[in-house]
């Protein structure tokens, strides 16, 4: 499996060299010094153990989120899935620590993505469709202090992951679209076929009052406030 992995590599094969057994190893790896990266990125001004209680929550929030990625309610043909609130616990980091740790933890859920099984044709469509639109989830930071921040840092977060699907869409899955559909409006509507999708429900379901406290209850919690 090694050589198979090397042989992919020397050839830039990068596609193939991924889809190896070392090669999910390898992302793995890459995405546990991601991690570690997370870590040292907490700041230099909190104290170690505020530091690690951040990796422990981000931790625990890429498990979930990958737990979750593998149920789906419905899987689509070219990748993507509406799956059971998984993009959440990503956005969950942004809204709890900011965009800087919440993108690095998508980056972490992107790689996790690609090892377990990513849809793969083009090495620059695994970067938009795993690490890049799983780390625009993180932009959900941008909306940690204010009133209602959770729904609208869902809202922005999913729709930098639906931009970053949409080229790739256009880009790499143009030969799918129906005959006399431009690739643009394909691409757009398979997309939110799912994103949308996923994001009315999960807006729902963490709108009810008592879903609504725990949740912040839970961001005091792994901010340390209580």
């Amino acid at each position: 499996m090694f050589k198979d992995f090397i042989d992919a590599t020397t050839k830039g094969d990068i596609v193939t060299a991924l889809g190896t057994t070392t090669g999910q190893v390898v992302t793995f790896l890459l995405a546990a010094l991601l991690l570690l990266f997370i870590l040292v990125l907490s700041g230099k001004n909190k104290t170690q153990n505020i530091k690690i209680k951040e990796l422990t929550y981000t931790s625990i929030a890429i498990a979930i989120a990958t737990v979750l990625s593998m149920i789906k309610v419905l899987q689509l043909p070219q990748g993507g899935a509406i799956t059971l609130c998984s993009m959440l616990f990503i956005v969950l980091v942004g809204y709890w620590y900011g965009v800087k740790q919440g993108m690095l933890a998508g980056l972490v859920y992107g790689l996790l993505q690609i090892a377990l099984g990513g849809y793969i044709v083009h090495p620059v469509q695994i970067l938009l469709d795993y690490p890049l639109a799983f780390a625009a989830l993180g932009l959900s930071g941008l909306f940690s202090k204010t009133e209602g921040g959770l729904i609208k840092g869902l809202m922005i977060g999913a729709f930098g992951r639906f931009l970053c699907h949409f080229i790739s869409g256009i880009v790499f899955f143009a030969s799918y679209a129906p005959k006399d559909w431009d690739p643009m409006i394909y691409s757009a509507a398979y997309n939110i076929s799912y994103i949308g999708v996923e994001v009315f429900l999960t807006a729902i379901i963490i709108s009810i009052p008592a879903l609504d406290v725990a949740m912040k209850t839970i961001k005091r919690t792994a901010l340390n406030e209580g």
